[in-house]
């Protein structure tokens, strides 16, 4: 019998984010159509800009929020011009109310 001689034990190490030249997506080959539907994926994350958006978002909500709440306490009022020409705010009052 021959005796084989055994290979040195070899221990596998996993990959380093280091010998990686492009992680993620950034460095798959992509088509152009690809990277233009999904920008998203390519573009490192700007902070400042998501601080901006975040803020003016907010300040929409905020104010549609308020238009909102303003409009429902207009509701209820409207302006009545007597005969003499003198206007007032009154609120609505329902024929069913008497």
């Amino acid at each position: 019998m021959s005796s084989v001689p055994e290979p040195p034990p070899f221990k596998k190490e996993p990959p380093k984010e280091k010998d990686f030249p492009n992680p993620g997506l950034r460095g798959v080959h992509t088509t152009t159509l690809f990277r233009a539907v999904n920008p998203e994926l390519f573009i490192k994350p700007n902070k400042p800009v998501m601080a901006f958006g975040l803020i003016t978002l907010s300040l929409c909500v905020a104010y549609i929020g308020y238009l909102h709440a303003t409009q429902e306490n207009k509701k209820d009022l409207y302006e009545d011009i007597d005969s003499k020409g003198n206007s007032s705010m009154r609120r609505r009052t329902s024929n069913w109310d008497q």
